[in-house]
């Protein structure tokens, strides 16, 4: 990324090592309804080691004869470790699976029925379990005081540098086949417009951020100085007791999932956001999506391209809240066990990046 990124929090960076592998980095996904138990579709909780979600697509495919399009998936999940996900298939083809999947890769933990497929997007969360390496006592005990104030206080809800591909640079294909005005052509165009989606809202979110660092920690007049904002403005901004200030204009949505709606008073609005009853969420451009108004839409139109329509637009949570922080350390072998929960579209390794305060992408 071309970028410095901006983190909310001030402390100094920690030490330790952090490798994406099977044997360091776990994830399970948390479903977002209950199953019935009975129904036309089987759903199938599934351990998968060094597998993509589009890999075990294709291999559930190719062991019941079933079209891709046909098995339901929430989610994609990362090759590079042990992940837990829930996949629905037709329970007509239950007999052509249990003949033909003979993978180690990929067991099958329980199963199920369901009235309904899954869907992209059916799930809560994920909990998620990391090994880090090479860490010493003191940034241990650090680590976890800073992971449990985090629970408190929330995060910025970045996308994760897996986003943008190998060389971090995907998202510059995507703008050019955004702004081509063409029609998009299967799944690998959509997600390097995706990823250009991606970009811009990190962009904005590290300004917003870099914003309310401003604010909390210099005086208003000092403030006033630095952002060139009337002073009033910086004033009521000052007194909102949470680290991302809110602007008349922003788009709040009710937490973890709900309706949308507009700030129109800051001081409000505030209260219900340190409550952890709504989080401010910033712009996907594309086609049918609500912009900010008022103040927060100057703030957010420098990121906004109004020529990518040939993606569906979203808002996107600005700010997240960990939760079920829990570590265990190992002294003599310098390693910390993590285990935390973020709500879905959430990246473990933002999380870490924000505690550690450097990127994890070349470890």
């Amino acid at each position: 990324m071309n970028y410095i990124k901006n983190y909310a929090y001030t402390h100094s960076p920690l030490s330790f090592n952090f490798k994406q592998t099977v044997e360091r980095f776990f994830v399970e996904e948390i479903p977002l309804y209950p199953f019935t138990g009975t129904g036309n579709y089987l759903v199938l909780k599934i351990q998968k080691t060094d597998m993509s979600t589009w890999k075990l697509i294709t291999v559930l495919s190719k062991a019941t004869g079933l079209q891709e399009r046909d098995i339901g998936y929430a989610g994609l999940k990362d090759k590079n470790a042990t992940t837990i996900q829930y996949i629905s298939i037709p329970k007509q083809y239950e007999k052509e699976l249990n003949s033909n999947l003979t993978t180690e890769k990929i067991e099958i933990l329980e199963r199920t029925y369901n009235k309904s497929p899954i869907k992209i997007g059916q799930l809560k969360g994920n909990y998620f379990s990391i090994i880090l390496h090479q860490i010493n006592d003191k940034d241990a005990k650090f680590f976890t005081t800073t992971a449990k104030k985090m629970q408190k206080e929330g995060i910025p809800n970045y996308y994760g540098y897996q986003r943008f591909g190998e060389d971090s640079r995907s998202y510059i294909q995507g703008k050019e086949i955004a702004q081509s005005g063409k029609k998009l052509k299967g799944s690998k165009e959509k997600l390097l417009v995706s990823a250009y989606q991606s970009y811009l809202y990190n962009k904005w979110l590290g300004e917003r951020v870099k914003l309310s660092t401003i604010i909390n920690s210099n005086d208003v007049p000092q403030a006033v100085k630095k952002l060139q904002y009337p002073e009033e403005l910086v004033k009521v901004l000052a007194k909102q007791k949470q680290f991302f200030k809110l602007f008349i204009g922003d788009v709040l949505t009710h937490y973890p999932y709900g309706k949308l709606s507009y700030v129109k008073d800051m001081h409000q609005s505030a209260q219900v956001f340190t409550q952890k009853k709504v989080s401010p969420t910033g712009l996907l451009c594309g086609s049918k999506v609500e912009r900010a108004k008022s103040d927060a839409y100057y703030l957010e139109e420098p990121y906004d391209d109004t020529e990518l329509n040939a993606l569906k637009g979203d808002r996107r949570f600005a700010w997240v809240w960990p939760k079920d922080v829990e570590t265990k350390y190992n002294t003599n072998e310098k390693k910390l066990k993590v285990e935390f929960y973020l709500p879905k579209g959430s990246y473990a390794t933002t999380f870490l990046e924000e505690i550690g305060k450097f990127s994890l992408k070349n470890m």
